[in-house]
């Protein structure tokens, strides 16, 4: 039985990298216009939309959206969420509609292809340097007051852990929102 869970999760991980891929590859012209210029942007971010709820349902998920407060089109948000799977990242860009960037981890910028656009669409934080770190909040300012918003993932990772349900969650996310929120409001 243990067999064929690993069989079913490796056939299933290439089907998922492949659906991953397909529309980047076929949506690649758009894609590289849309990152031309900065204010651009929300049109990069429908396109990921699309690549999102693509590949969600193409891998078998479904979604459905509850929420205590609507958000409201044209107004700068800071979205926190956890981090358990990969596929965070697409439910992200499927159930928010404004634009929003994304903070991540440097080390994702050297995956082929993806990693071209990502290091051009996010903001990056090399984990290991205290000015990177620090430049995440200037940058972050730069893009809410460009009316967008930003979507960081306290745990700073997928667990190896499948089964968790939370890791330990890193405290740039929580600095990043009260620096924000200081220089904004000050």
């Amino acid at each position: 039985m243990k067999f064929l869970k690993i069989v079913f999760w490796t056939l299933w991980r290439i089907w998922f990298y492949i659906m991953l891929g397909i529309p980047i590859v076929l949506m690649f012209p758009f894609l590289l216009l849309s990152i031309l210029k900065e204010k651009w942007y929300p049109y990069f971010f429908v396109m990921a939309r699309i690549w999102a709820k693509f590949i969600l349902f193409t891998s078998g998920f479904y979604y459905k959206i509850t929420s205590e407060q609507e958000i409201e089109m044209n107004k700068s948000y800071m979205f926190v969420a956890n981090h358990t799977s990969m596929t965070d990242i697409m439910l992200m860009l499927a159930v928010v509609r404004n634009p929003f960037v994304f903070v991540g981890k440097k080390e994702l910028g050297k995956i082929p292809l993806f990693g071209f656009f990502y290091k051009r669409t996010c903001i990056l934080v090399d984990r290991n340097s205290n000015r990177s770190r620090m430049e995440v909040f200037n940058q972050a300012e730069h893009r809410l007051n460009q009316g967008l918003s930003i979507c960081i993932f306290p745990e700073g990772g997928v667990p190896l852990n499948e089964l968790s349900v939370l890791d330990v969650f890193k405290d740039g996310a929580f600095r990043l929102q009260l620096n924000i929120k200081y220089r904004l409001f000050r």
